[in-house]
């Protein structure tokens, strides 16, 4: 399973936000991540924003050992 991550730098906003947060899994990093919009952004925690935010997710580029 590849570690996911969100980066609020791929997003642009008025307070020009570098967090960036990664998690082995999904439902972790969507409760950060939720937390982190509700909290910093200001956002209403929502179906849709946690689906949108789900829907921003990467995975993580693993090297070859």
């Amino acid at each position: 399973m590849a570690r996911k991550f969100i980066d609020c730098r791929e997003y642009p906003s008025e307070m020009n936000c570098t967090v960036f947060m990664s998690a082995d899994r999904e439902d972790e990093l969507l409760e950060a991540a939720v937390q982190h919009a509700v909290a910093v952004h200001g956002h209403t925690d929502t179906p849709e924003l946690r689906e949108t935010l789900r829907s921003m997710f990467k995975e993580e580029l693993r090297k070859a050992a």
